[in-house]
């Protein structure tokens, strides 16, 4: 019990100290995290929108498919792309394993299903009757999509949001195509885990907690989306 509160009592020092390899490794989580969640929506959005908007044969399985894969384990794509990118891969000759660009990929591999299925789901629940208004005032493809788009923003954002949590706060993926590498490619969820498994608690507990306020950031940005909604 004394071991847990002095690793506590430290690990509050080193946050309010603004120690560098605790910035470092938090900011290097929420550069990886952000990018791919910002490169896995502007592929969904579009393509969520193709999809809901069009009628073709099998969009129903598609779709479940797509909803199927919102709990695709962390470490079966980090697996996968172990064997894409190693030297004896098909892409192995990028040179990415092991760097932020893989664990970027991974991490967008492991939300566009969830940023799909939700901006599927958010653009289904808006008005029938706007689209048919639009497309009696003679609204093209185009801008009929920008309006629903428009109308379920609010929802949309929050499946982003969402995305955004899963990838910051897996582990499987980024351990397994990012080496967690000193300084390279260490983050957040991959740390705890090292320092944990050392008996060394103080830096693990001291990014849990900045774990847990991105987590409490996260909720609340959701509820006040909700409620806008």
């Amino acid at each position: 019990m004394t071991e847990i509160w002095d690793g506590l009592t430290r690990a509050i020092e080193l946050l309010t100290s603004f120690d560098p390899e605790v910035l470092e490794i938090a900011g290097r989580s929420l550069r990886i995290s952000g990018t791919a969640c910002l490169l896995a929506s502007l592929i969904c959005l579009p393509l969520g929108s193709l999809i809901h908007f069009r009628h073709f044969p099998g969009k129903r399985a598609l779709i479940n498919i797509i909803q199927t894969l919102f709990s695709v384990p962390t470490v079966v794509i980090g697996l996968f792309l172990l064997v894409l990118l190693s030297r004896a891969g098909p892409l192995g000759e990028l040179g990415i394993l092991f760097t932020p660009t893989a664990m970027v990929i991974g991490q967008m591999m492991l939300i566009i299903p969830l940023l799909l299925g939700l901006t599927i789901s958010a653009l289904s629940g808006v008005s029938k009757e706007i689209v048919d208004t639009a497309a009696s005032l003679g609204a093209s493809g185009f801008q009929t999509t920008w309006l629903v788009l428009r109308e379920a923003r609010y929802a949309v954002l929050a499946a982003v949001i969402m995305g955004f949590g899963r990838a910051i706060s897996e582990v499987g993926c980024a351990l397994i195509v990012g080496g967690n590498i000193k300084g390279a490619t260490r983050v957040i969820t991959t740390t705890i885990s090292l320092e944990a498994g050392k008996g060394e608690l103080e830096l693990a507990i001291a990014l849990g907690i900045i774990l847990l306020l991105l987590a409490l950031v996260i909720n609340i940005v959701l509820n006040r989306l909700q409620q806008r909604q």
